[in-house]
């Protein structure tokens, strides 16, 4: 199998390339990205080692680059994990969002069905639910709740969403979709929470949290996300829906303070900052379905999956202080010569 993974130098897609080159043996990976601030090719040093890995810089809305690698490649599968992500930044800077999350997406999908893709896969984000209130621990987001984006972020998501899903149903064009919930672990681009949280305790500096810290997310660790999305590729039914959650529900608050303490620094450092414009309550995802018709549930509890992101980034120190000064983008240029 030949396989497309775009948006592969960030860093859930880092994490599923490594997935894939380790499993399946037969398959050759190529992952597109554009190599926008939050895409580090160097993420993907090892896997330029490998003989059935090839990178290619571009991004996914450009028509006129998509239709030919498609048309040369013949892919058959792609999984989309490039997107524009960080809801901050989408508030300040909508467009660049509609235009990769939803043109881009499309533009994937056109050139999928041209040339014979058997399994387009869209990741997507259990923000596009909307959210849920603190007071209701027992409402869950399911496949069937209906969609009610907060942010325009987690609109273009819910826009991709609903082209794809009129793409199997208009011309049953193999796809299927994947929510899921907030993901932590190796090589996220510290604007995240968590990754944000361990570079400034790290260095002794305030951690900024919005209002008092009550709004409360579902963590999944990245390896356990990865396995459901390669099981709903190899396994999932075309047009369907299926969300992916860690089953482990924490406060903001919660979550920084135990970075603090798994990096016994003091709870002096939070520093609470005023809140994000429409800032969700509560992500909470119900995923009996994918656990039903897939077998897949999370492996990872919360704190096993902290203490190994932790000592990650603690024992990649220098990856993290690449990002922060920026110079992480000159290594494509060492590679490949160009800016």
């Amino acid at each position: 199998m030949k396989i497309l993974v775009t948006g592969g130098a960030g860093f859930i897609g880092t994490n599923f390339i490594y997935r894939l080159l380790e499993r399946y043996e037969a398959y050759d990976v190529v992952c597109l990205d554009l190599l926008t601030y939050a895409g580090n090719l160097k993420n993907l040093e090892q896997a330029l080692e490998n003989p059935r890995f090839r990178f290619i810089r571009g991004d996914i809305a450009d028509r006129q680059l998509i239709e030919p690698l498609f048309e040369a490649e013949r892919f058959d599968a792609v999984v989309n994990f490039a997107a524009e992500s960080h809801v901050d930044r989408s508030i300040s800077n909508p467009g660049v969002f509609l235009m990769t999350n939803v043109i881009g997406t499309q533009v994937l999908m056109d050139a999928s069905r041209k040339t014979g893709v058997k399994r387009f896969h869209q990741v997507s984000t259990d923000e596009v639910y909307g959210d849920l209130p603190l007071d209701q621990p027992d409402l869950l987001f399911t496949e069937k709740t209906p969609i009610h984006a907060s942010s325009p972020y987690s609109a273009s998501k819910a826009s991709a969403d609903l082209i794809a899903l009129a793409y199997f149903r208009t011309y049953g064009f193999p796809i299927t979709v994947s929510r899921c919930s907030n993901n932590y672990g190796p090589y996220q681009f510290p604007e995240k929470l968590i990754p944000l949280m361990i570079s400034r305790a790290l260095c002794d500096k305030k951690l900024p949290v919005y209002g008092n810290g009550s709004n409360v997310r579902d963590w999944l660790y990245v390896g356990d996300h990865c396995a459901a999305v390669d099981l709903i590729v190899h396994r999932g039914v075309p047009g369907e829906v299926y969300n992916i959650g860690g089953n482990t529900e924490k406060t903001n608050l919660e979550v920084v303070k135990t970075v603090l303490a798994q990096l016994g620094k003091p709870e002096s450092l939070i520093e609470f900052v005023r809140d994000r414009a429409g800032h969700d309550l509560r992500y909470a995802i119900d995923a009996s379905k994918i656990k039903a018709e897939l077998g897949w549930e999370p492996e990872t509890a919360f704190d096993e999956g902290m203490a190994r992101t932790v000592a990650w980034y603690c024992q990649n120190s220098a990856w993290l202080d690449e990002i922060l000064t920026g110079s992480y983008r000159e290594y494509y240029a060492a590679m490949y010569g160009e800016d």
